[in-house]
């Protein structure tokens, strides 16, 4: 009752407030549900690939593995590029298809590591990732200089990488490992910030609905990163 009267006799200011707080949380926890559904069916088709050796050796014993590699980066890029122009439907379909294919790419890592250890490496990233996102969206700190300075960070770390592909150096590799760690752990907590301004009042379903799958989108890409930066210097490999 009280409440009910509170709200009745508060200001139009005030009660815009209330709304575009609960608006601002359906919408976060909206992006938050998509992400983990998208981390549930990569984690789900990457174990059921790996369990199938003759799936294994049709994609990573022929060129098709450059295919299933690739893939993700083109849904990415596609997803990003278009969606202003798709509907919510196609979008919802684009990054569901674009976490199984992950998940076809990722199977490797059950292959290569102890399932003990990738289970261990991943609730550590989770810990680790809702810490960060919870900073990125409870801080008043404007974190886009350290945004700036990520991204580049971002970009000597493809270089990196790359570079290591054909000289295979282990102390290089290690590096990467740690960089990459660093990296995304901030742009988790940068990302989690910009995905929060998107939200600037109630939306139609529709744009509301491609805001959050663009946001899942975002901090998807940072949670696998983190992941397998961490599983390279964590993980136990299969003797």
């Amino acid at each position: 009752m009280s409440y009910d009267a509170g709200n009745r006799y508060a200001s139009p200011a005030a009660r815009a407030e209330v709304a575009i707080d609960e608006g601002l949380r359906r919408y976060m926890l909206r992006v938050y549900n998509y992400m983990a559904g998208g981390l549930t069916l990569t984690g789900l088709v990457a174990w059921l690939v790996s369990t199938r050796p003759e799936v294994i050796q049709a994609i990573y014993g022929t060129p098709l593995m450059w295919l299933v590699m690739l893939a993700p980066l083109g849904f990415v890029v596609f997803l990003s590029f278009r969606i202003d122009r798709m509907s919510l439907a196609a979008a919802q379909t684009t990054f569901w298809l674009y976490a199984g294919v992950m998940g076809l790419s990722l199977a490797w890592i059950f292959l290569a590591y102890t399932g003990v250890s990738v289970a261990r490496v991943f609730f550590i990233t989770a810990g680790a990732f809702a810490g960060l996102s919870l900073y990125g969206y409870t801080t008043r700190r404007d974190l886009t200089g350290i945004g700036s300075f990520l991204f580049m960070g971002l970009i000597g770390l493809i270089i990196a990488s790359v570079v290591n592909i054909f000289i295979g150096s282990a102390g290089l590799q290690f590096a990467v490992s740690i960089i990459g760690v660093i990296v995304f752990t901030g742009l988790t907590a940068y990302d989690t910030q910009r995905i929060k301004e998107l939200y600037l009042g109630p939306d139609s379903n529709e744009i509301a609905g491609k805001k959050s799958v663009m946001g899942a989108l975002r901090l998807y890409l940072d949670f696998i990163n983190l992941f397998l930066y961490l599983l390279q210097f964590m993980g136990q490999q299969r003797r």
